[in-house]
């Protein structure tokens, strides 16, 4: 079977980069997006310039140009958007509904592949505000996405090990200290850490994968789902040494958001629902849904114990 076509909109960006190489890697007749105007971003240029080195193509196109998405889609056969949906970076979810109008007038899309990545939004709809915007806006793109009857798979690919794991899962940190650490509650709910190349790699698996067709792919790497307390642990046996614990209760973790600009309280909110809630692995897979690390058991992923002897 030929494999995909692939277009990665968001190519340059802290995922969108992996995809691309993992695209490549798998032998996929790769095309990247980039807008017409990028003014001195040198990096940015020197990114897509090593890109188109390594075999990808270059397609330009715009947002705010209809017909130049249209075309760009019709060079393929799967398309992959991984525009930033974390309010720190920067929040553009609800563009890809003009991405979605393209797909639709194309009309030759086998699968498309919104920018999700995260936690899985239909299973959100409790959460708090103002953090729960994240997920309203990617469950807006799904419904426009099912209505115009467009193939999808979505990756639900819960905690990027570079924000999580490194930091010992305390907000604000991406280094793990030798001295201390503050735990999120009891330290016990579980969370599952995926490195940010494993999720490239299992999303181009799944591309072709007629089994993840219309459903929703979670990533969930067995040694990975763990308590922040088994993740302090790993660390503490990686350095020989017991970290000194204080804890924050859930109400104090919450009233922390007072003060805070906006993009610090919706990640308070998320960080409060993965680590008091334990939103991410409280619930089985259902009929909608397959697991990666089961579906594709030839990738070799790093385990949180290994992610973390890059420390020392």
């Amino acid at each position: 079977m030929a494999k995909s076509k692939v277009l990665i909109v968001g190519g340059t960006g802290y995922l969108g980069r992996r995809i691309v190489k993992a695209s490549l890697a798998h032998g996929h007749q790769t095309y990247v997006l980039h807008r017409p105007e990028i003014g001195v971003d040198v990096e940015k240029l020197q990114m897509l310039l090593s890109f188109k080195e390594q075999g990808a193509h270059l397609v330009e196109g715009s947002f705010n140009d209809h017909q130049s998405l249209v075309d760009a889609v019709k060079l393929v056969d799967v398309v992959i958007c991984t525009i930033s949906g974390v309010h720190f970076r920067s929040h553009n979810i609800l563009l890809q509904l003009k991405l979605v109008n393209a797909i639709k007038q194309a009309g030759n899309i086998k699968r498309f592949l919104p920018s999700e990545f995260g936690t899985d939004p239909a299973m959100m709809a409790d959460a708090l505000e103002p953090g729960r915007v994240t997920f309203e806006e990617k469950m807006v793109v799904r419904k426009a996405i099912e209505d115009a009857r467009i193939p999808f798979t979505y990756v639900s690919a819960n905690c990027f090990a570079g924000y999580f794991v490194g930091g010992l899962c305390q907000m604000g940190r991406i280094t793990p200290s030798r001295e201390s650490v503050v735990l999120l509650g009891d330290g016990n709910q579980k969370a599952i850490y995926v490195d940010e190349d494993d999720i490239a790699t299992y999303t181009i698996k799944t591309i072709d994968d007629i089994r993840t067709l219309n459903k929703t792919l979670y990533l969930r790497p067995h040694e990975n789902i763990l308590s922040q307390r088994e993740v302090v642990e790993l660390w503490e046996k990686l350095i020989g040494k017991v970290l000194k614990k204080s804890t924050i209760s859930g109400e104090e973790f919450l009233a922390s958001m007072k003060g805070q600009d906006y993009a610090e309280q919706v990640g308070v909110t998320h960080f409060y629902h993965f680590f008091y809630e334990g939103c991410l692995a409280n619930f089985e897979i259902g009929e909608e849904g397959k697991e990666a690390s089961e579906l594709y058991p030839e990738v070799n992923y790093t385990p949180v114990k290994e992610y973390l002897k890059r420390f020392l």
